[in-house]
């Protein structure tokens, strides 16, 4: 029962479905009294046992629901403009959720199929060396530095078919064997939260709205008006690295796939996406490409090897310390040392997902600093 003014009377009382009586014998304490002050403690404890059980039961599940969270704070504005177009549906998230897997599959796809194409060609080659051996190549003889004791090593060690055979048989087949199974147990986790995320990310842009309502509501109710900026800095930075990190990343996979091509590296389309994925990290495509020049040094071309490296030195650092740095910190207004702690910082810490989360971090603690820092009141 209820008084005139809406409120619920001494007696008895029952949800909404009538299944669970809750008998009220007491009305609430007023407000400020210790019981009222003891409610508010007990009811923020249990809050956060339930919010602390519930993390540790999806634990392993976690970098998933990240990882759908990210997928839907960089796809939301196109798909925004695509439903006020199309009108709301569920084919709408679900084309989207397919679209961003094959982004994600089909260079996977590509990959693997040249990885076991060379695969093949290796087991084929080993087959050969165990009794040929490997002759040395003419290059060695042509370097600009002392050599001796890598000549003398490798007539040794690999010119010999018996002591390569030897080489070889170091690596005995349970050794092998445990690794296999390691690699597929890893590759049956990885595809597993990869699915995890992409249903993370069709019910996010499918109730995107809604959840964003309650999210300001929310926020609004815990931290007051500041709670919005700080959400907004956020999705913010994850916008700026999605950009900054992928897009960079990718263009930089183009440019130096061109140049692979160009100085007759071996593979180059596996090189470029090689260097495209290690370019989302800052400074980290450098190794590959000097890899590839190596290779390409082999062949007998030592210039278009120095020319492969300079060309991708010059490329990475017009990317990490112009367009990147732009990308990120000019969408957050963090300067360049904050975007890389965050970027390297994430990534030590979380692996390929703390790439986007280190710079959203970095920038709710910019933001932070800036509003403690800030010489005007801090007000709600």
């Amino acid at each position: 029962m209820k008084d005139e003014k809406g409120r619920m009377t001494r007696g008895e009382a029952y949800m909404e479905d009538d299944a669970f009586p809750l008998v009220l014998d007491e009305p609430d304490p007023p407000t400020g009294s210790p019981a009222r002050n003891s409610q508010r403690l007990a009811r923020t404890l249990l809050a956060v046992f339930v919010v602390g059980i519930a993390l540790y039961t999806q634990w392993n599940f976690v970098p998933a629901l990240l990882w759908g969270g990210v997928f839907a704070i960089a796809a939301w504005p196109l798909y925004d403009r695509a439903e006020r177009r199309f009108g709301r549906s569920d084919w709408l998230p679900l084309i989207f959720t397919l679209i961003i897997a094959l982004i994600f599959l089909i260079p996977l796809a590509i990959v693997g199929v040249k990885a076991a194409e060379e695969m093949r060609g290796l087991i084929i080659w080993i087959d050969q060396v165990r009794h040929t051996g490997i002759p040395m190549p003419e290059a060695l003889n042509r370097l600009p530095f002392r050599h001796g004791w890598l000549t003398a090593w490798w007539q040794e060690n690999l010119v010999q078919p018996d002591r390569l055979s030897e080489l070889v048989h170091s690596f005995d087949s349970a050794r092998g064997m445990a690794m296999t199974r390691q690699v597929g147990s890893q590759m049956v986790r990885r595809t597993t939260l990869f699915l995890f995320s992409l249903l993370t990310l069709f019910f996010l842009l499918r109730d995107g709205h809604e959840i964003t309502r309650r999210s300001l509501i929310a926020s609004h109710r815990t931290f007051g008006a500041r709670g919005e900026t700080l959400g907004r800095q956020i999705i913010s930075s994850v916008h700026g690295t999605v950009a900054g990190l992928i897009f960079v990343g990718l263009g930089e996979g183009v440019i130096m796939g061109v140049a692979y091509a160009i100085f007759h590296a071996p593979q180059p389309l596996l090189f470029a996406m090689v260097t495209a994925v290690a370019a989302m990290v800052p400074f980290l495509a450098l190794p590959t490409i000097i890899f590839a020049a190596i290779l390409v040094m082999l062949q007998g071309s030592m210039i278009s090897a120095i020319a492969l490296v300079a060309i991708g030195s010059v490329v990475i650092f017009v990317a990490d310390h112009f367009v990147r740095p732009f990308l990120i910190g000019g969408s957050t207004r963090m300067p360049f040392l904050w975007v890389l702690l965050g970027i390297i910082g994430g990534a030590e810490t979380w692996g390929l997902l703390g790439l986007f989360l280190g710079p959203a971090i970095m920038a709710a603690l910019h933001m932070l600093w800036r509003i403690w820092s800030s010489e005007q009141p801090i007000s709600d």
